[in-house]
């Protein structure tokens, strides 16, 4: 057998049917022990944040298509998306809802970041993919200490902010939507020129004519995984993490020495803090406090004892 590597994927035939020639016939029977991979189905009607998308215009079906295709064939990586959703769709959703942003918007942070924290090439960071400036803009600190665009619920607050300022000049969530790819000022500015006042109308940047196309695909598959040949049981998809919330009022000189005091590695903070960007916290205001999140029920692997750090002998 042989294994040839094609745009799809590895597709296997008998060494009797490699060839260096080209078939002079064609045949639309399927070779035995060939993977064969089929077209997704798309229904008859979609909508996105409440507004109807425009399925009879083709050109707008055929990116559908070929997003719903791109998402359903990258599965190691939509398989972690639809895990990772079981631990933050339900602790993002009521913020979304708390803000008035239709929950449609949980896609966006799925082609934003994959549900990660994420840093861009251009610097955009955490699970919103926010710029330095503009999250410091919507509330976020952002310092050598403290990066608060990886704190994933703050970071959604300030990405409704964002989004119901975006609804204040359109008026429309799918230019919204598409704003936090390109930036209100280059949709507003498109959309003038263009004279149009609809998404699916406007010829925009490749990233941004994709854009809210792929958030539709994601939500397409999300919410049917099964009919996208996704099967992950309930059981296997990613818990909310229970936590208890100290709140800090004083600096901390040394998080190392926190961590343990609180009966955790240095590793498990930062990995469930990861706005902490130093070893130390410092409180630079007398009103100033921050809520650092220690997971419940877990426990440090080995309990450390001085006598155990490696002796190391140098060589030289």
């Amino acid at each position: 057998m042989l294994a040839v590597l094609g745009l799809a994927g590895y597709i296997f035939v008998n060494e009797s049917q490699a060839s260096d020639t080209i078939p002079t016939k064609t045949s639309s029977k399927v070779l035995t022990g060939a993977i064969s991979y089929a077209s997704v189905p798309i229904p008859e009607q979609i909508t996105f944040a409440g507004e109807k998308v425009p399925l009879d215009d083709p050109e707008v079906r055929e990116r559908l298509e070929m997003e719903l295709v791109q998402t359903a064939y990258r599965h190691s990586r939509t398989i972690m998306n639809l895990k990772r959703a079981g631990r933050w769709f339900p602790q993002i959703v009521p913020i979304l809802q708390k803000n008035n942003i239709p929950e449609d918007f949980k896609y966006i942070a799925v082609v934003e970041s994959n549900l990660l924290n994420l840093i861009s090439k251009v610097g955009a960071t955490g699970f919103w993919q926010f710029l330095k400036a503009t999250g410091k803009q919507y509330g976020l600190e952002v310092n050598r200490e403290v990066d608060e665009r990886y704190n994933r619920l703050k970071a959604t607050e300030a990405a409704c902010k964002y989004l119901n300022d975006a609804h204040g000049i359109f008026n429309n969530w799918a230019l919204v939507a598409a704003s936090y790819n390109r930036g209100m000022g280059g949709i507003r500015s498109n959309v003038n020129r263009q004279r149009v006042t609809s998404y699916y109308d406007l010829f925009l940047n490749s990233e941004t004519a994709k854009y809210v196309i792929r958030a539709i695909a994601v939500k397409l598959i999300f919410e049917n995984p099964t009919k996208y040949g996704f099967n992950i049981p309930e059981s296997q998809r990613y818990k909310p993490i229970d936590y208890k919330k100290v709140i800090v009022d004083s600096t901390i000189p040394d998080l190392v020495d926190f961590a343990v005091q609180q009966g955790i590695t240095y590793k498990m903070l930062k990995v469930h803090n990861p706005w902490l960007r130093r070893k130390t916290l410092t409180i630079k205001s007398k009103d100033k406090t921050y809520t650092i999140l220690i997971p419940k029920g877990v426990k440090p692997n080995s309990a450390f004892r001085q006598e155990d750090i490696p002796k190391i002998q140098l060589g030289f």
